[in-house]
């Protein structure tokens, strides 16, 4: 991605036009609206869309936070605000970035290429053929914290579901990766060639596995639990007659 379409969203005018000359001075940023409100905002990237939002928190009728939740997954947000308590909220709502005000333009600068560099690994995952083989890929992106994260599925041991988010314990690492999503949108990363759901919490990679004891699977000290529910899908799994 060589250009990234952004706009503004903040009730202060200000503010508004402080954060549209630094656009102006980034050669890959470019200015596709400004919005002095969530509604009129909401209203205007539907109309024209755009790839990044640079998104106050505090506004009127419609705060940041709320609007955020409307916007589709491809606009990434990156959240202004003068409020350092909304930061932990800013993460929830899958943010790239948090900005406190007043915002400098090098703190600015940080974040744009922080969402140049998510937009190209993006564009690079989505550049692999479509003919592409479980053995063909090589490894997943994920989000954790306000980072992209690239990891290899030779490392991944399981992952631990864990209501919105997920652990994803690997031999690289003594503590999990922790990143926002469900199970769901977990498992539909990893080709099902080398990964199983053993339990409503649990997805095992099959190179891993070392031993398993009435219907636990065992790595190091931990006992993992097979669910009745899949217990004939593991079974065929392990036993190479799945897929």
């Amino acid at each position: 991605m060589t250009t990234i379409r952004c706009a503004i969203v903040d009730d202060e005018p200000l503010a508004v036009e402080l954060l549209a000359s630094y656009v102006d001075r980034i050669p890959f940023m470019e200015l596709a609206g400004k919005y002095s409100n969530a509604i009129e905002a909401l209203r205007g990237v539907s109309e024209t869309p755009v790839d990044l939002l640079f998104l106050d928190i505090q506004m009127p009728e419609l705060n940041g936070l709320e609007l955020s939740r409307l916007l589709p997954e491809s606009t990434r947000i990156v959240f202004t605000t003068a409020f350092e308590q909304y930061a932990l909220d800013g993460y929830r709502n899958n943010a790239l970035d948090y900005l406190l005000k007043p915002i400098t333009y090098a703190t600015f600068l940080e974040a744009c290429n922080k969402a140049l560099q998510w937009f190209s690994l993006v564009e690079q995952a989505e550049a692999k053929p479509a003919t592409a083989t479980d053995n063909e890929i090589k490894s997943i992106f994920v989000k954790s914290e306000y980072k992209l994260l690239q990891i290899n599925l030779d490392s991944i041991r399981y992952v631990e579901g864990l209501k919105d988010y997920v652990k994803i314990y690997t031999d690289d690492s003594p503590r999990p990766i922790l990143s926002l999503m469900n199970m769901k949108a977990m498992e539909q990363m990893l080709p099902p060639s080398r990964f199983i759901r053993v339990h409503r919490s649990f997805i095992v990679s099959k190179d891993k596995i070392r031993e398993i004891d009435r219907n636990r699977i065992l790595f190091g000290d931990v006992y993992i639990p097979i669910g009745d529910s899949y217990k004939a899908a593991f079974q065929e799994f392990i036993t190479g007659s799945a897929r």
